[in-house]
């Protein structure tokens, strides 16, 4: 039986190796090649220029203008979106009336297209129009801030639509971690007189930990992308102040047909996802607690 079983494990295995090499492993290879080239991806030659498109990022302002926009991202919302979600999921975990249905309404928008959702923001941050600005001068204030044309503001106006959208999602992961924890951790730790902060802190952290950091890479990798909804929302404007690697990336291959540099970006941003995700799942890896 030990020879035999290759008989039928390696015909069940070709076509999803193939399907892998073919639509995966290939274009990851085909990529990094163009990326050494100057490409327009109007001819099928290409102009081999070795890491040419790799010195030349390395002064272009509007790369690091790009990527210091996914830096401001990548250093605030995973913070902010895995806080407010551990924060709503204890909430709704200490027996708040209709929890069941706050947990469908917070988790709505993670199911909403992405498209949509820029769309449904644009009708709220205009400045004339919007439901944003109206409430605001409802409540007092003569001059709202113009969200999107402002780049003092369009960045985190941005950065906001992301959170609302996501941090339902990571509520209900954490709701699940929560409520697989035994009632007798609790109970033991009540009897001693810890308090709901103590609760939260000493033993619902520690056992969520490795949902949290699952949840913390997600929401880097996201961070690093952001292509969707500022494309959506802002196009990179106003000059630039929402502008990401993903949408100068767009902006290089598809508006001005420089498709070789616009790969070598496509190569950088892959290879910090690489090295970000390696060095977050390090530096938050620690003991495992079982239950």
């Amino acid at each position: 039986m030990y020879r035999d079983k290759y008989r039928l494990i390696v015909p069940f295995l070709i076509p999803s190796v193939t399907l892998y090499v073919v639509f995966v492993l290939y274009p990851y290879i085909r990529s990094m090649y163009i990326s050494l080239t100057r490409w327009r991806g109007l001819t099928p030659s290409t102009d081999f220029i070795g890491l040419e498109n790799f010195r030349r990022m390395l002064g272009d302002n509007l790369f690091w203008n790009a990527l210091t926009n996914n830096v401001f991202y990548l250093l605030t919302l995973p913070i902010i979106t895995i806080a407010m979600g551990l924060f709503m999921a204890f909430l709704l975990t200490q027996g708040v009336r209709g929890a069941r249905f706050y947990r469908v309404t917070f988790c709505f928008p993670q199911v909403m297209s992405v498209v949509a959702i820029g769309v449904l923001w644009s009708f709220i941050y205009p400045p004339t129009m919007g439901v944003l600005t109206a409430l605001l001068r409802l409540l007092g204030v003569a001059n709202p801030p113009v969200w999107l044309g402002n780049p003092d503001t369009a960045l985190g106006a941005v950065g906001a639509v992301v959170v609302w959208q996501s941090v339902g999602f990571y509520m209900v992961l954490f709701i699940a971690g929560m409520e697989s924890i035994p009632n007798t951790y609790y109970e033991a730790a009540t009897i001693d007189g810890a308090t709901r902060w103590h609760l939260f802190w000493n033993i619902t952290l520690p056992l969520l930990w490795e949902t949290v950091r699952t949840a913390l890479v997600f929401l880097a990798i996201g961070a690093v992308d952001m292509f969707a909804i500022t494309q959506t929302m802002t196009q990179g404007g106003p000059s630039r102040a929402t502008d990401v690697l993903a949408t100068y990336l767009y902006e290089r291959a598809f508006l001005q047909s420089e498709f070789g540099y616009a790969t070598a970006i496509a190569v950088s941003m892959f290879l910090m996802v690489l090295l970000l995700s390696t060095l977050l799942l390090r530096l938050t890896r620690r003991e495992s607690l079982e239950y």
